[in-house]
């Protein structure tokens, strides 16, 4: 397995570190490394289910966010998660890498998979990666989910932001981007409750490796503005945002539900950032009945 790491600069107690943190806690997932073109992925797949369902992380997060998740689809559909090239225990590849990129990858596993067509939930930066697969695989993608995700490109403002996180890592300071990643993500009221998986998820941003922290923010610094292409893709997709999104303000939000009257909206009372940990239950209902409205 650690062979497959030949190109990265990471080293050996990193690998190891990284492993250990990301072992798989369900049992009805099957984990491997997969070559996706020319880039070595880390992927599970629960590999039963006539319809597919494939999760994409978001930014400093890996396929273990998914963990708690995927039981409640796996009954129902096949659900595949990986790791988006740049996080986890997936290969860096470049100084850069572009969300067509990270696309191209996953579009590549699922093919080295065998699924030909699959309904893609993407959070956040996954969201991203979502859009262009719908853009640049339109005929394989069932149904895209925008789970606290937008289709407009960063403002300078964000962008300016960005290139001080990539600082921030160069510096030897992801602790204190782990600080702020620490609470914003979630509503106050679940603060307490999810505790365990705030810190779960602040010892991510400390193990991701600075290489492909610095090459994912460079790819979302780049991305382009995917309104139009939304607006015209034969591809059914669906919003879910939540009402305390400190990321996605509520009249942010309100905006693009006005900009984009052909998506289907579902709002998470109780959550912030992070719906699928927050109200669980209520996100992969959603989920599952859209991609059921999809299909037929």
């Amino acid at each position: 397995m650690i062979g497959y790491f030949f190109g990265s600069s990471r080293g050996m107690s990193q690998i190891l570190a990284n492993i250990a943190l990301q072992s798989v806690r369900y049992i009805d997932m099957v984990e491997k490394f997969i070559m996706a073109g020319t880039t070595a992925v880390h992927v599970c797949d629960s590999e039963r289910g006539e319809r597919c369902v494939v999760l994409l992380h978001g930014y400093f997060e890996s396929l273990v966010v998914w963990d708690e998740f995927v039981p409640l689809l796996s009954g129902r559909v096949r659900v595949v998660t990986l790791d988006l090239p740049g996080h986890g225990i997936s290969e860096v590849r470049g100084q850069i890498h572009t969300m067509d990129y990270l696309a191209d990858t996953v579009a590549a596993a699922m093919e080295h998979l065998g699924i030909g067509r699959y309904s893609v939930v993407g959070h956040s930066m996954g969201g991203y990666v979502a859009l262009s697969l719908a853009e640049r695989y339109g005929e394989r993608v069932e149904a895209a989910v925008l789970l606290s995700s937008t289709p407009s490109a960063d403002t300078m403002e964000k962008c300016d932001r960005r290139r001080r996180e990539i600082e921030l890592v160069r510096a030897g300071r992801k602790n204190t981007i782990a600080s702020i990643v620490r609470h914003a993500g979630f509503a106050p009221e679940n603060v307490t409750r999810l505790k365990g998986w705030i810190d779960d998820l602040e010892e991510l941003v400390l193990m991701t490796e600075d290489d492909g922290v610095i090459a994912l923010i460079n790819g979302m610094i780049e991305r382009k503005d995917m309104n139009d292409m939304l607006r015209s893709t034969s591809v059914p997709h669906m919003f879910i945002f939540g009402r305390h999104d400190s990321y996605i303000p509520v009249e942010v939000a309100d905006k693009i539900v006005s900009d984009h009257p052909e998506a289907e909206v579902v709002w998470l009372e109780h959550s912030g950032h992070m719906g699928f940990l927050e109200e669980p239950e209520t996100c992969a209902d959603a989920i599952l009945e859209f991609i059921e409205r999809s299909k037929s």
